[in-house]
């Protein structure tokens, strides 16, 4: 009975129905019902499925689904970032383009966009900044480093006033952000290829909590303080938050740290920048 169940599907010339037949796969699915499906996805599984095969490859290249992972006032930040772009260029290329770090300002700043949470990300270098006494290298210097997406930061070596004040202007999408100073305790350097921190110099922090401030350009104010006392390790010290309301305006920030008590000397502090992330994303961040 077997054989002749069989014989039912036999094909004349030889061969059987099954082989001639092609199952129908993944592959099969138009990209039209595909796109839709893949838009629900955050970016990163989007781009491990485009590797599956054509359908989701030519799927993920449709601009409704990346257009939903820009942010909203995404034309505003093209113009402020590149200028002028493309006028041809997909909507997954421009948020290629915004996920990369994109200097601003001489390269004193840096602007991306997070991967993961779409959201608007910024770096301000400690060239970028109003360091008081930078100038003067029995305070302060410039080192290279690749511990800092500028590859320098600033180094104190001693001083009794301590004010660092900066600000920035920016499109920022809406949305509640995080303000942070990304400071060491310590100098690194490499020695036969390994990471070492010369804390040595380090003092005076303890003593006395550094403030930290930020004002915005619609009245919004935030502060903290904070005792510096863990070495050899970047931290990232919570400025404060603020909230933007109106994304199709720029908001500007202004902002200081400062240890003025001159009872005391401190030093042997690293400052690399001040950075501002989504809410969101800050809680995975290290920081006081």
């Amino acid at each position: 009975m077997g054989s002749s169940f069989s014989a039912l599907f036999a094909d004349p010339r030889g061969s059987s129905f099954a082989s001639v037949t092609a199952k129908p796969s993944l592959g099969d699915l138009p990209e039209s019902c595909v796109a839709p499906i893949i838009a629900y996805l955050d970016p990163q599984e989007i781009c491990k499925l485009a590797r599956l095969n054509r359908a989701f490859r030519g799927a993920s290249f449709a601009d409704f689904v990346w257009e939903s992972k820009l942010p909203s006032n995404y034309q505003t930040l093209i113009e402020k970032v590149f200028g002028d772009l493309e006028e041809n260029l997909g909507k997954r290329e421009i948020f290629a383009r915004l996920c990369r770090a994109n200097p601003l300002d001489g390269g004193n700043k840096k602007v991306w966009l997070d991967k993961s949470s779409g959201g608007i990300c910024l770096s301000i270098s400690s060239k970028g900044l109003v360091i008081t006494g930078i100038d003067d290298r029995r305070y302060w210097n410039h080192i290279p480093t690749d511990e800092s997406r500028f590859a320098s930061v600033a180094y104190l070596q001693q001083i009794w006033w301590f004010e660092v004040d900066g600000e920035v202007e920016f499109p920022f999408p809406a949305g509640t952000y995080s303000m942070f100073f990304r400071l060491q305790l310590g100098r690194t350097s490499k020695r036969f290829g390994r990471r070492v921190c010369n804390t040595e110099h380090v003092h005076g922090w303890d003593k006395k909590p550094a403030q930290f401030q930020l004002w915005t350009s619609d009245g919004q104010h935030a502060s903290s303080q904070c005792i510096l006392n863990e070495t050899g390790k970047w931290i990232e010290y919570h400025i404060g938050d603020f909230v933007v309301d109106n994304a199709n305006a720029s908001t500007k920030i202004k902002f200081s740290m400062t240890q003025i008590d001159c009872t005391h000397t401190k030093g042997g502090l690293t400052l690399d920048s001040v950075q501002i992330y989504p809410s969101e994303y800050a809680g995975r961040l290290k920081h006081f």
